[in-house]
């Protein structure tokens, strides 16, 4: 059989042509992987919802996503994290972008130990941490703790918790690695205010009830308020004991705020105004987002005349609350203050909900005293300054207490 070939086929220009149609194949190959490899990073991953930004904002995300992809797929502990916990990273990173230490995000884990502290039982050591100058600083250890039994002081700088530095650690962070089982030890490096070696704490954790308050009628006749914190419930504590007060007969007072870190904005306000005259200022909340400054004034009744004799004794261990009400009574002309310089946080906090179980601590708003003078970046400073050192310690004497009592029994 023979196969006839037609001599006006142009074979060349057929060649021409499959190399023409190949090479723009090729080209549209070419141009579609270099599109696909060009893609916006936030287009490579599939194993995340919600992706895009649900809020209006001029920041390029895109080096966000860049920096999520490279992480996947270069980093050798990719495969120890999920997604979920890349965000909860994430979040805690644009948290701590404010630059305010009190600005903190709480993954669940975070979440439920701060929901614990917050009812009042925890395990841990019991001590109220801190930023101060940029360092980790006790606030106040809470009486007859772990830590105060240890002899944690108020102002002391920690340095290390157990083998980890402190340095850039926020507060929350240094929370959740002294928190822990009770029973279980954690170690302290602690430098201590004026002196220049370190100390090492080992201290043994346990199941923290946090004290709200004492009350003392002296033999001299003066009446002492020791109170520890400021909580849900010790505005109607401080009541009674205030009742208690008056059924002495006497008018000369003592309330004691040496190392109460605070606590309840509203326990702070309702104390305060059961010392002056209804409308009188104890708080000017000032809103960092610009809005009209809130002022809280005295709802009374005042249950006081003018009579009373009061004093009140801070150090560098009375926070938040404590200054509040301090620095209302003080500014008022109520009380005389006495002690040490204050430990300066004044700023407010609001927990809001992010998920079921995580949420976001933010300052909202910082706190003036009557007179417009910022807590947080002066504290207060006492009218009659007396310092606390390591022998009046070591001795068991109080020269604060003592001279409260030299100015209530000069009057």
């Amino acid at each position: 059989m023979k196969i006839k070939i037609n001599k006006n086929i142009n074979f060349k220009k057929i060649g021409i042509v499959i190399a023409s149609i190949l090479l723009v194949l090729g080209a549209i190959g070419f141009g579609i992987y270099i599109g696909y490899s060009r893609r916006p990073e936030i287009e490579k991953i599939a194993s995340i919802v919600n992706k895009e930004p649900q809020v209006e904002t001029s920041a390029d995300f895109s080096s966000f996503w860049k920096a999520w992809n490279i992480l996947n797929e270069k980093s050798i502990y990719a495969k120890k994290t999920n997604d979920q916990d890349r965000v909860w990273g994430a979040i805690s990173g644009l948290a701590s972008s404010m630059g305010d230490p009190y600005t903190v995000f709480f993954p669940p884990k975070e979440n439920k130990s701060f929901n614990e502290e917050i009812l009042g039982s925890f395990e841990g050591i019991g001590a109220e941490i801190g930023i101060k100058d940029k360092i980790l600083t006790i606030v106040s250890p809470l009486k007859d703790t772990p830590a105060f039994i240890a002899g944690i002081k108020a102002g002391d700088k920690i340095l290390k918790i157990d083998k980890t530095t402190t340095m850039g650690m926020t507060i929350d962070q240094a929370i959740d690695m002294i928190h822990g089982p009770g029973g279980s030890v954690v170690k302290l490096l602690i430098l201590r205010p004026g002196e220049n070696d370190t100390r090492e704490f080992s201290i043994t954790r346990g199941r923290i009830q946090i004290p709200t308050l004492d009350t003392e009628q002296r033999a001299d006749g003066i009446f002492v308020i020791k109170l520890y914190n400021f909580s849900e419930k010790s505005d109607t504590l401080f009541k009674d004991a205030i009742l208690k007060f008056i059924d002495t007969k006497s008018s000369k007072l003592v309330i004691d705020l040496r190392g109460n870190p605070g606590g309840y904005l509203e326990s702070a306000v309702n104390i305060g105004s059961w010392f002056m005259d209804e409308g009188k200022t104890i708080l000017i909340e000032d809103s960092v987002n610009g809005t009209k400054p809130k002022v809280y004034r005295s709802h009374g009744p005042r249950l006081f005349n003018e009579n009373l004799s009061l004093v009140v004794l801070v150090d560098g261990g009375s926070a938040s609350a404590s200054e509040i009400l301090a620095g209302a009574l003080k500014e008022q002309g109520i009380a005389t203050l006495v002690g040490e310089k204050t430990f300066g946080k004044g700023s407010v906090q609001e927990l809001v909900k992010i998920t079921d179980d995580t949420s976001l601590k933010v300052t909202v708003a910082n706190w003036l005293t009557p007179n417009g003078v910022s807590i947080s970046l002066q504290g207060l400073e006492p009218d009659v300054k007396v310092p606390f050192t390591a022998k009046d310690a070591e001795a068991k004497a109080d020269p604060q207490m003592d001279r409260a009592v030299k100015i209530l029994n000069s009057k």
